[in-house]
């Protein structure tokens, strides 16, 4: 079976990974058929970029992304364009729409991250309280 899978590159503690269609019962790293992305998540937000024609060959003939791939193309709006197109939608609309799921999930990702940070210092003053009524 062919699967839509991470491939680990990059150095020590700092990973990048490729975007690759891969005989799933090939190694990690091992050899794979097609590479039609990039990921790194070592930056805020991470960069991802990804042929969505040849992503979207890959699950028409019956690729299997992995449960992270999944969310990556989801977010990339990869899956998105694939419905509309199954919907037949025109190129034009389907721009659109990917543009403002783009525009969604990218403000959903900083609300979140600043939502995360609140309640670390929430945490941080509850805490700093509970010392001092032990004192």
């Amino acid at each position: 079976m062919v699967k839509l899978r991470l491939r680990r590159k990059g150095r020590a503690h700092h990973p990048v990974y490729d975007i690759i269609a891969v005989d799933g019962r090939k190694p990690r790293d091992g050899a794979f058929l097609d590479r039609i992305g990039f990921y790194d998540p070592n930056i805020t937000p991470s960069e991802v970029r990804i042929d969505h024609e040849r992503a979207i060959y890959w699950l028409n003939v019956g690729a299997q992304p992995t449960d992270i791939l999944r969310r990556i193309m989801s977010f990339e709006g990869v899956l998105l364009r694939r419905h509309l197109t199954f919907k037949g939608k025109s190129e034009a609309e389907i721009e659109v729409a990917i543009e403002e799921h783009k525009k969604v999930v990218n403000d959903r990702y900083f609300r979140n991250k600043d939502k995360r940070k609140k309640r670390k210092e929430a945490k941080k003053i509850a805490e700093a309280e509970e010392q001092q009524q032990e004192s």
